[in-house]
C-alpha cells in the first residue's frame, strides 16, 4: 500500500504495526528507486542506511500507543548496521555490485522534476522512491531492527535526456528479481 494510492498513513504502517504486535523484531523494506546518484547505473541495488523526508503525512503524527513506542523516537539508527553488513557480505559472495546510501522520500506519484532532483542531491540523497519511509518510521517507533534494499530502476528527472516512464521500473524490477531474491535468501540464512 502507498499513500499515493489513497491510503493514509495509519493505512500504510498497519501490516508493520500488526507484525510487531505478534512479535516480529526485524522488517526487510524493498523498492524501486529513480537513482540520483550518478554513479549508481540502473539494476543495482543499493542499501539504505539513512533518508531525507519532507513530504508529509507521518505515521507517527497524533496519538501516541506505547504499545508501539515512545512519543519522540530516535532516527539515528533506524536501518541496522549490522544487517547492512551481513547484506554486504552475501552481495560480495554473490558478485553483485551494491551501493550503501540515502533514500529520499516523496509521496508521489508524479515522478519528481528535474529541479527537485538537483536540490534533493544537494542534501545528500542518492535515490529518490515513494515508499519505504513511512513503514520504516512505524518499524524504527516499535523497536524493530530494519534492512533497507533499493532497486535503482530507473534514473531520476533530468540525469538522462529522456522521459521517464513506469514501464522501465516494471521491467527492471521484472530484471532484478532473481537476484534480488538471492540476496534475500542469503541474508536470512546468514542473519543471527
Amino acid at each position: 500500500m502507498h499513500i499515493y494510492e489513497g491510503y493514509s498513513a495509519e493505512d500504510v504502517v498497519f501490516p508493520v504495526r500488526v507484525c510487531h504486535l505478534l512479535g516480529a523484531t526485524t522488517m526487510i523494506v524493498t523498492n524501486a528507486c529513480g537513482g540520483i546518484n550518478e554513479s549508481y547505473k540502473v539494476g543495482e541495488l543499493m542499501l539504505i542506511n539513512d533518508f531525507i523526508k519532507t513530504a508529509q503525512p507521518n505515521p507517527l503524527i497524533g496519538t501516541n500507543i506505547p504499545e508501539f513506542g515512545p512519543r519522540f523516537c530516535d532516527m539515528s539508527y533506524t536501518f541496522n548496521k549490522a544487517y547492512r553488513e551481513i547484506a554486504k557480505g552475501v552481495a560480495e559472495e554473490m558478485g553483485l555490485n551494491i551501493h550503501e546510501g540515502v533514500y529520499y522520500y516523496t509521496t508521489g506519484p508524479q515522478y519528481e522534476t528535474p529541479a527537485e532532483i538537483r536540490a534533493f542531491r544537494i542534501l545528500g540523497a542518492d535515490v529518490v522512491g515513494m515508499s519505504t519511509v513511512p513503514e520504516s518510521l512505524a518499524a524504527n517507533h516499535a523497536g524493530m531492527k530494519i534492512l533497507g534494499i533499493s532497486l535503482v530502476a530507473n534514473m531520476a528527472a533530468g540525469i538522462l535526456d529522456q522521459p521517464l516512464t513506469e514501464q522501465e521500473v516494471l521491467d527492471e524490477a521484472e530484471a532484478a528479481r532473481e537476484p534480488f531474491s538471492k540476496l534475500i535468501i542469503g541474508f536470512l540464512e546468514k542473519m543471527e
